[in-house]
C-alpha cells in the first residue's frame, strides 16, 4: 500500500480525494488545526515531524495560498524533501487569473459558486473565506495567489522534473501534478486523468 500526506486537510479525508480514495492509498492528514484532529499537526512551512522521502504522494488542496509569497518557495521544498524519489504532488489553488475576470465585471462580491461553506465570492478567494474569518478563523486567511506559470515556476525551481496541469476557468481554480522523478508524456496523461477533478 503506497502512502500519500494530505496536507491541510481540514475536515476532508481520503473518501474526499479522487485518485486516493480506494485501497491502494494510506493516508496520513497533517493540518495546522488541531480541532479538525489530523494525524499530525504542524504548518506548511515546517513539515519535520514528516521524515524526508516518507510518503509516495502529496495532497494540497486549497491552503498553498495560506502562506505569504516569500515562503511559498519553503512550502514547496517541503513538499519535494518528504516524498519519495518516485513520488509526486497534486495540486489544487485559486485561479487568480479567472478571479480577476470576475472582478473586472464588477463582481467583486457576487457569488462564483456555492461550496459547502456556501457561497463563494472572488472577495472569499483573494482574502480568504469571510464566515471562517469572522468567527475567528484566522488560519482561513490568504495571503497570497497565483496564476498557472507562476505556481508551476515554484515548483520547477525547487527541482520537479515533471509535471501537468492547467487552468480551469469554470470552476475558478489551478491544478498541477508534478514527479520528483521522470515521466513520460503517456505516463503524465494517465495520472493526471487519475488524479485530477
Amino acid at each position: 500500500m503506497k502512502t500519500f500526506l494530505h496536507v491541510g486537510c481540514g475536515r476532508l479525508t481520503k473518501a474526499d480525494t479522487k485518485g486516493f480514495n480506494n485501497d491502494n492509498w494510506n493516508e496520513i492528514r497533517f493540518d495546522i488545526d488541531k480541532k479538525v484532529n489530523p494525524d499530525i499537526e504542524g504548518t506548511l512551512l515546517d513539515m519535520s515531524a514528516v521524515a524526508s522521502g516518507s510518503v509516495d504522494a502529496v495532497f494540497s488542496s486549497q491552503n498553498i495560498e495560506h502562506v505569504y509569497p516569500h515562503e511559498v518557495p519553503i512550502v514547496v521544498k517541503e513538499f519535494l524533501r518528504v516524498l519519495n524519489d518516485d513520488g509526486f504532488a497534486v495540486i489544487e489553488c485559486p485561479d487568480l487569473q479567472s478571479i480577476c475576470d470576475a472582478i473586472l465585471q464588477d463582481k467583486l462580491y457576487d457569488p462564483l459558486y456555492v461550496s459547502d461553506a456556501g457561497p463563494i465570492a472572488p472577495i472569499d478567494v483573494i482574502y480568504g473565506l469571510r464566515g471562517a474569518l469572522q468567527i475567528g478563523n484566522e488560519y482561513m486567511a490568504h495571503k497570497c495567489g497565483f496564476t498557472y506559470s507562476s505556481l508551476l515556476g515554484f515548483f520547477i525551481g525547487a527541482g520537479f522534473k515533471k509535471w501537468i496541469g492547467g487552468r480551469r476557468p469554470e470552476r475558478y481554480n489551478l491544478y498541477l501534478m508534478v514527479f520528483k522523478g521522470e515521466k513520460t508524456d503517456e505516463e503524465l496523461n494517465k495520472l493526471a486523468s487519475e488524479f485530477f477533478p
